[in-house]
């Protein structure tokens, strides 16, 4: 399937939960859940995809992940497959922060999925 139009490009400030999320391919994956970001330093982690499948995980697309942004669609760079999946196996607790962006992400994901909403 060709996406074929997912509007102008947007900062992750405005991109909205619900958007969809394609694969490098145009492939649909699923939606945005949550931006994770500190808006106070400016620094955008990632996003949380929802896949579409009850059983699936959530999975957690790193910026660097993460082709472009659009304000229907944001399309990746690397295959759903290689999306980390958050779940209780990699709590948040346990993923240290020195150094790693993508852990960092992870563990930001990881603490808003767990939170009450």
């Amino acid at each position: 399937m060709a996406v074929t139009d997912l509007g102008a490009q947007v900062s992750y400030l405005v991109l909205a939960d619900g958007t969809a999320v394609y694969a490098p391919d145009s492939a649909y994956l699923g939606v945005v859940e949550h931006v994770v970001a500190d808006e106070r330093q400016d620094i955008f982690h990632g996003v949380i995809v929802k896949l579409p499948r009850d059983h699936d995980p959530h999975r957690f697309a790193h910026r660097d992940q993460i082709a472009a942004l659009h304000e229907r669609g944001v399309v990746l760079s690397v295959p759903a497959g290689q999306l980390p999946e958050l779940s209780a196996d990699r709590p948040a607790e346990q993923v240290e922060e020195a150094g790693d962006p993508v852990r960092l992400g992870l563990r930001r994901a990881w603490e808003w999925l767990v939170r009450p909403h």
